[in-house]
């Protein structure tokens, strides 16, 4: 981890939020209300002779699809974490879902990942891997490694994620998860 200027004694905020985007996201959301967009013009105006079925199957496979490619997306542009006294609790996209809360005493420490990859967890999202642990990836980055007491992992990418390492760490030292 990188020195800082204010060293280790400095007082941490009461509440600590951290966040991370992922621009790219958008365009993929783009993308699916494309699809979204194809489905509803085909229902509306089609010229297709070859019978309703063909149809119907193309319009709902369209609007479907363009759905979940859009909510899947737009769930993951951002991600927000929030570590206060008790909890660490993460929140996905602009509705806060998925959404994961951690209680302090569920942790049993706190590392600094300079590169999270979502090429390593299998793309972005909330992801699992049985060899990895849990993560929630929303862009290329530095992130934080939980480890908890039950021998998982959890990871966050997470913008100035050793500022989180820290706040967790000093939370976990001071007891302050009784």
């Amino acid at each position: 981890m990188r020195d800082h200027p204010h060293g280790d004694d400095a007082p941490y905020p009461e509440v600590w939020h951290g966040r991370a985007s992922n621009r790219f996201q958008w365009l993929l959301a783009l993308g699916g209300a494309a699809f979204l967009a194809l489905g509803i013009e085909l229902a509306v105006d089609s010229a297709w002779t070859s019978g309703v079925a063909p149809l119907a199957m193309s319009v709902v496979g369209c609007i479907a699809a363009g759905l979940l490619v859009l909510f899947g997306t737009l769930a993951f542009v951002h991600v927000a974490m929030k570590v206060d006294r008790d909890c660490l609790e993460v929140r996905c996209g602009h509705i806060g879902l998925p959404r994961r809360r951690i209680p302090l005493n569920h942790v049993a420490g706190a590392e600094f990942a300079p590169l999270v990859t979502p090429r390593h967890w299998g793309g972005w999202g909330y992801r699992w891997r049985p060899e990895k642990g849990t993560a929630v990836v929303v862009r290329r980055g530095e992130g934080v490694v939980l480890q908890l007491w039950d021998g998982h992992t959890f990871t966050i990418t997470v913008d100035d994620a050793e500022a989180a390492v820290r706040v967790i760490r000093d939370r976990l030292r001071s007891g302050a998860t009784h």
